[in-house]
């Protein structure tokens, strides 16, 4: 019978084919989402692995610095850095912004480095051309999904930097390009006024008449001209030593400085299970709603091309075809189906994942998964076709 089945694709093969291959487009759709959820919790995997710290300590009482605000004193990290198994402490910043590039915005995650320590964490790790930030101000390392080339300048709020290296992968939680300056910039950049603040703030203090008194208008406009100079930093990222375990120093550093301290296996938990958590839920959602979408594609071609042929089946019945037999071929007609739409779906989702907008890494786990899924569907699909198939009566082989 697969004989006969085949034939009978054959005798509608336009119609099957072009099912399939719209089928093979929603399956295609399937796997990308899939993928795009890969892809974020492997952009918070590599955002952890880039930053090379075993452990993180942020304001008490936050899931920073990924997940939330975190603000510390940038001299915390000398007391951190004393600590009995702390090999170095470093401090970071974080600032999520749009930048210009040419006609567009590029939105960056904005890394503020300390520099003089070149492979200290929060660094990247690697680059593939130029050099490393060397200088104090005004120089700047580019991941290469921004678009920027060495030797391009970028714009960060006032100042602007010259690109001296560029890196690749160095993505935030959310898969936006990191472009690293120095820390004393980065700090700057967080809280810097613009002109026209700090002449609004003048003016309100002129006009307050508690502040109108000798000599105080001019200690609040030094106040004012200072305010640019932050003090802050979003997390100190620090490496253990060799020997010592991570949560011993981790506690030590809680007991000492009172700060919040995560370690790795606890980032990764704050990054997917709780950053990423609502977008994995509404991937989750569209998967389920394509899989449903898919399974009534194949129920409704399959019934449809079940009772084109309703005589034939007739006439099967009438010569002694087993109903096993005909249940096969419809069975072996969705199978067929599905076998196409997975193929189409596989080559079109590997085309057109490198220029989706979002990161998207397609493993082969989930395309066996996604196989077993669509063998199911068709099964299931193929269900309401062999219940009407096999009420037919053989006698309609001879009334028709």
């Amino acid at each position: 019978m697969i004989s006969l089945a085949g034939r009978d694709i054959l005798h509608s093969w336009g119609k099957f084919v072009f099912t399939g291959i719209g089928l093979g487009l929603l399956i295609g759709v399937t796997l990308t989402m899939a993928g795009v959820y890969r892809g974020m919790v492997d952009d918070a995997k590599v955002l952890l692995d880039n930053s090379a710290a075993d452990l993180w300590v942020v304001q008490k009482d936050t899931l920073g610095p990924y997940a939330e605000p975190s603000s510390l004193y940038d001299d915390n990290w000398r007391g951190i850095r004393n600590i009995q198994g702390v090999a170095s402490a470093t401090n970071v910043t974080y600032l999520t912004m749009q930048v210009r590039h040419g006609e567009s915005d590029v939105r960056v995650l904005v890394t503020g480095v300390v520099t003089g320590e070149t492979g200290a964490p929060g660094w990247p790790p690697h680059l593939i051309a130029g050099r490393q930030i060397t200088r104090g101000h005004y120089e700047a390392v580019a991941d290469v999904a921004t678009g920027f080339k060495l030797g391009d300048q970028i714009k960060i709020r006032r100042n602007v930097y010259a690109v001296v290296g560029l890196t690749r992968r160095m993505v935030s939680s959310s898969g936006d390009p990191m472009v690293f300056i120095p820390i004393k910039d980065a700090q700057q950049a967080q809280f810097l006024k613009d002109n026209d603040a700090i002449l609004e703030q003048r003016r309100r203090t002129e006009q307050n008449p508690a502040l109108n008194r000798p000599g105080l208008p001019e200690v609040l406009d030094a106040v004012i001209a200072t305010q640019s100079a932050n003090p802050f930093v979003n997390a100190v990222l620090v490496q253990v030593k060799p020997g010592y375990a991570h949560p011993e120093v981790a506690e030590s550093i809680r007991r000492w400085k009172r700060l919040q301290v995560y370690d790795r296996l606890q980032m990764e938990e704050i990054l997917v299970g709780k950053l990423i958590a609502t977008s994995a839920r509404q991937i989750g959602m569209f998967l389920v709603i394509l899989a449903v979408v898919s399974a009534a594609i194949v129920a409704f071609i399959i019934y449809t091309l079940t009772m084109g042929k309703i005589r034939e089946i007739a006439v099967l019945k009438l010569i002694g075809t087993r109903n096993r037999t005909i249940a096969g071929m419809i069975l072996q007609q969705a199978l067929g189906l599905g076998l196409i739409g997975f193929v189409v779906g596989k080559v079109s989702a590997t085309f057109w994942a490198p220029v989706f907008p979002k990161y998207v890494l397609l493993e082969p786990g989930d395309a066996i998964r996604g196989f077993v899924a669509v063998v199911v569907i068709c099964v299931l699909a193929s269900a309401i076709s062999i219940w009407a198939a096999l009420k037919v009566d053989p006698a309609e082989a001879i009334g028709g």
